[in-house]
């Protein structure tokens, strides 16, 4: 939803519970097993919670889960409902604050990095947006044999000078790089 209902608070909820909802994040990483986003998805429900936002992935068997949830429960009760449902991840839960969004237009971009496998690909790419104000939202990265492949979502207000920066640090680091607006 996208306008002044960002705002008013969970939709989900009658008035009286919207003074009540807290926002949080929660990570949780472990060994990789199945049913774990199930049995974190039911915690939170059994406590009311919406989960608003959520990225999960394995990372070489290794289960990684952040998500930001509003419900109406203290941050110990989260904690213990999470941790209740026994999957052997460790997880962690922090009161978060309403997002803050920029006044300020911006445009998504995707950037697609490929090239031999090196140290400090996701260091130079990440520097070189941020030098020209880009904000990443989103990353993720592969090794496939010896081909290294990281895919950046970022939102950038002004894009000038991004492709030229992207050029730089690609040749300097023998990478591809290829970059796309999303709108």
């Amino acid at each position: 939803m996208i306008g002044p209902a960002l705002n008013a608070g969970p939709q989900w909820l009658v008035d009286d519970q919207r003074e009540r909802v807290r926002t949080y994040a929660v990570t949780a990483v472990g060994a990789d097993a199945p049913g774990e986003v199930a049995a974190l998805a039911e915690a939170l429900e059994g406590l009311g919670a919406n989960l608003e936002d959520a990225s999960m992935t394995r990372l070489r068997g290794h289960f990684a889960m952040t998500l930001v949830a509003a419900v109406a429960a203290g941050p110990s009760d989260v904690q213990a409902a999470l941790e209740a449902a026994e999957t052997g991840l460790q997880v962690s839960v922090a009161e978060v604050g309403d997002e803050q969004r920029s006044a300020a237009a911006s445009t998504p971009h995707r950037l697609v990095v490929h090239g031999a496998d090196r140290a400090g690909i996701v260091a130079r790419v990440a520097r070189a947006v941020a030098r020209r104000g880009g904000n990443i939202t989103d990353l993720t990265c592969r090794l496939s044999g010896e081909l290294y492949v990281m895919t950046v979502e970022l939102d950038l207000e002004d894009g000038a000078g991004l492709a030229d920066e992207l050029t730089a640090v690609g040749l300097a680091a023998r990478l591809d790089v290829v970059e796309e607006d999303l709108l």
